[in-house]
């Protein structure tokens, strides 16, 4: 059904004249009169009876009114839900627990005005997908993984380095340690299950190994974080890598120990990642905030892969 013509039909019934009712369209009465013809055609019924002062609705007319006022109400909730700066910024974080959620925490208690609706997409290129049909406004990756470009029409900023823990049980033989330096983890088994291939972080990481001669094993199934901390705070033979900016809470028992990494330190590369048209308000206020918060990228003493783009 024609919105046009459905609004006009509302204007004249208003109005009670087309003359009046094609004032308030702006338009001519000529357009008023097909529009609301085309209607009828369509209805199959006479909406309005002609009299000498303007126009009147018939029975069938008056039936229809309520309908047609709800159907426009309808059109302007649907394109009020998707109208930039009428609906919540949509950001993917990757995680609940991981820097990029914090930052977003962060933003919410500077801007509380601001509404937000949080995703978390596993791959990047669902995440380029989902930010290319607009149904996100922006995403938190490492993006520049070797031998893949981002798209033209995506931007990104490199919004936050963070440096990587040691994660060890009790009975490690490293766990009573003050900080580690890459070396002393040569040897050492250390556990990612949940490291896929293709992925931007196990490009990451086969960088770690191939650079410093680590052991990283991706074996196993991925039972999520909780299952992750039972089985370090179980193994004396198992550590795992943990961002420092990771949230991670895990029972008093587990005696679980986060160790610093050092000479140098790996640093996480995360960049916000967005349409370079979108004209959502607040992704610029988004944008500022982190630009503003963000410290320094590839300090002294810290290392990321050679096609991490420091920026």
């Amino acid at each position: 059904m024609d919105l046009d013509a459905v609004r006009t039909f509302v204007a004249a019934a208003d109005a009670g004249q087309f003359q009046e009712a094609a004032a308030e369209l702006a338009v001519t009465q000529q357009a008023v009169s097909k529009r609301v013809a085309t209607l009828e055609r369509n209805l199959g019924v006479r909406l309005f009876t002609r009299t000498p002062r303007g126009a009147e609705l018939t029975i069938d007319g008056q039936a229809f009114l309520p309908h047609a006022r709800e159907l426009l109400r309808v059109a302007e909730r649907a394109a009020a839900s998707v109208r930039a700066g009428r609906r919540p910024l949509r950001v993917d974080v990757i995680s609940s627990r991981g820097a990029a959620a914090g930052l977003m925490r962060d933003f919410h208690r500077v801007h509380p005005d601001i509404e937000l609706g949080v995703v978390m997409l596993f791959e990047i290129e669902t995440a380029l997908a989902t930010i290319r049909s607009g149904a996100i406004d922006a995403s938190f990756r490492a993006v520049a993984m070797p031998g893949r470009s981002l798209p033209e029409d995506i931007e990104s900023v490199r919004v936050i380095d963070e440096p990587l823990q040691l994660l060890t049980g009790p009975a490690h033989a490293l766990a009573g340690a003050r900080s580690v330096t890459l070396a002393q983890l040569i040897g050492h088994r250390i556990w990612m299950p949940g490291v896929v291939p293709g992925t931007e972080w196990a490009a990451y990481y086969d960088d770690l190994v191939a650079e410093f001669g680590l052991t990283i094993e991706a074996t196993g199934p991925n039972f999520g974080s909780d299952a992750l901390l039972d089985t370090i705070a179980d193994t004396p033979a198992l550590a795992t890598f943990m961002g420092g900016r990771t949230r991670l809470v895990w029972p008093v028992d587990h005696g679980l120990r986060r160790i610093p990494v050092t000479d140098p330190t790996p640093v996480y590369p995360h960049s916000l990642v967005w349409h370079r048209d979108n004209p959502h308000p607040a992704l610029a206020t988004l944008r500022a905030h982190l630009a503003a918060t963000a410290a320094g990228h590839d300090a002294a003493g810290t290392w990321t892969p050679g096609w991490v783009r420091p920026r």
